[in-house]
């Protein structure tokens, strides 16, 4: 496949010409020696780190769906479409009054332009993330509650890849790539046309993660700010990782901003477990050390914790790519609760207390949108999963909830699952920012 100037392998071999004015071969024999459930549940399968040159770059081929194509529910599951022909749609926050709003962005393209990035870009084009930003707020609404949304409208446009939405009294917050800003809302607006009101900077310049996530506290005084790394290992130095890697807690009555949590390379979904309370977030580990490292992860979140990034992984593996190391740092680092796997990029985190149109055995844990590797030979993600929970911890492997997002030969994606919800009616949502699609799921009638 040939894709600006650049050649991906999608067999055993990947070879890149052209786009640094030369040309690099991948390694021909890197692939996983684990199947991609070894890397999941609360104890993974953690084999010595594969040593490599240059990264596994196997990419899926973006095609989108057909007409009456879809994903494959899991048994006793339905799927149709809640929404059709977006433009990259990401992320998902449905509003009290049934509401759907869809963030449609993408990056904000201000990574720093090394040989490396340059082609990391590339790569990721291939696999339909280069296109410009939307960088809007689409609003759907379900006018007859047929499980379709009838209205599509531009809620707010002109904004900076954003990602997060959160409500908090009759102020709207959305998270764009360098700042949070908010607008007034009141139920049943279609269209905002208030300017801006900035809250708080967040780091930018360069967004290597640019996905900002913000999550409301229960009580509405604090937003929770997820903000991702500037690089895979701190490649670039600490100095540009300068308030990244970590969730943020913003008080709203003072607009302070202060750690929360640190050491977490690219948080993305967060929730609120129902049972305890407890903060949850969904996190996308290191890259380039073989295709069983590292799983990405979910984990309650401490207080005051740290996990590890850059200087190791999964509790105290140390990365030692990563100079100087810092042995103090490590010997503090936590454990994740959970894996989800090597490399599926798990972005969405739902939890389904409320999603009462879901099967009642998929009514008490979290679904999570993995939306696919780049660095895993054979692939792994593409699909929604479920994990059950029980005294507000996970309490058994993931299940199934939507695949068939890959060819059977793995070599072209229709979809990409990213950001998941659960709606008014309590169906589950999910974002598919290749497929420009929101996916709506259900229990089979």
């Amino acid at each position: 496949m040939k894709h600006r100037g650049i050649w991906l392998g999608v067999g055993a071999l990947a070879v890149c010409i052209g786009a640094v004015g030369g040309v690099v071969q991948y390694s021909r024999m890197e692939r996983a020696s684990l199947g991609v459930a070894q890397g999941m549940g609360p104890d993974p399968v953690l084999p010595a780190p594969a040593g490599r040159v240059l990264p596994t770059v196997n990419i899926a081929h973006p095609v989108g769906w057909k007409d009456a194509e879809h994903p494959t529910p899991a048994a006793g599951l339905a799927v149709t479409a809640f929404a059709t022909h977006l433009d990259h749609p990401r992320w998902l926050y449905t509003l009290p009054n049934g509401d759907v709003l869809v963030a449609q962005s993408n990056s904000p393209d201000t990574d720093i332009q090394t040989v490396k990035n340059r082609i990391a870009s590339l790569v990721m084009g291939a696999v339909g993330a280069g296109s410009p930003s939307p960088d809007k707020i689409i609003l759907l609404r379900d006018e007859h509650g047929t499980g379709h949304a009838t209205l599509q409208t531009v809620l707010l446009d002109h904004l900076h890849s954003p990602f997060g939405m959160a409500l908090v009294g009759n102020e709207l917050f959305v998270a764009n790539a360098n700042a949070i800003v908010k607008f007034p809302y009141h139920a049943g607006d279609t269209h905002i046309t208030a300017p801006p009101v900035k809250v708080v900077d967040l780091p930018a310049g360069y967004n290597h993660h640019w996905t900002k996530n913000i999550l409301a506290s229960p009580d509405g005084r604090f937003l929770y700010v997820t903000v991702g790394s500037n690089s895979n290992v701190a490649e670039h130095g600490m100095a540009v990782e300068e308030g990244r890697a970590r969730i943020d807690r913003l008080d709203l009555q003072t607009a302070t901003l202060e750690p929360y949590a640190t050491g977490l390379r690219n948080p993305n979904g967060m929730g609120w477990e129902p049972q305890t309370g407890a903060l949850w977030v969904a996190v996308n580990e290191r890259d380039e050390i073989g295709s069983d490292l590292v799983p990405d992860y979910m984990t309650a979140v401490r207080q005051g914790g740290f996990y590890g990034w850059p200087y190791s992984y999964y509790g105290q593996h140390v990365d030692v790519r990563v100079q100087p190391p810092r042995p103090d740092l490590v010997a503090t680092a936590l454990v994740p609760d959970y894996a989800l796997g090597p490399h599926t990029a798990s972005l969405g985190l739902a939890f389904t207390a409320t999603a009462r149109l879901l099967p009642q055995s998929m009514q008490h844990g979290v679904v999570v949108g993995q939306h696919g590797s780049w660095n895993r030979r054979p692939k792994s993600g593409y699909k929604v999963i479920y994990i059950p929970f029980v005294g507000g911890k996970p309490a058994g492997m993931p299940q199934d909830v939507l695949t068939g997002f890959l060819s059977p030969d793995q070599e072209q994606a229709h979809g990409r699952p990213v950001g998941v919800a659960i709606d008014q009616s309590g169906a589950l949502l999910v974002a598919d920012d290749v497929g420009n699609t929101i996916w709506r799921v259900s229990g089979a009638q």
